[in-house]
């Protein structure tokens, strides 16, 4: 038993945000792998015709300009609703 005249010396430990900065890192992550695989299935049923040519050809410049613009276009309906 500790006398109540002596002060007891508690030490608080910090723990290291490292591993909340970490899920913060791997959440944006899977946010833009959803929002592109996402488009890229958006873009798969409504431009069929470009997804077959750019893995046909081996280019992948129409298929990124065709996802970038469903993206942008998407993001601009969505900032409109709001």
């Amino acid at each position: 038993m500790i006398p109540a005249s002596q002060p007891m010396d508690v030490r608080i430990q910090r723990k290291s945000s490292f591993g909340g900065n970490l899920f913060s890192v791997v959440g944006i992550i899977g946010l833009l792998a959803a929002v592109i695989a996402g488009a890229t299935v958006w873009l798969l049923l409504t431009d069929p015709v470009t997804v077959a040519e750019s893995m046909d050809s081996g280019e992948v410049t129409p298929l990124v300009q065709s996802l970038a613009g469903s993206i942008y276009d998407a993001i601009v309906r969505l900032l409109k609703y709001l």
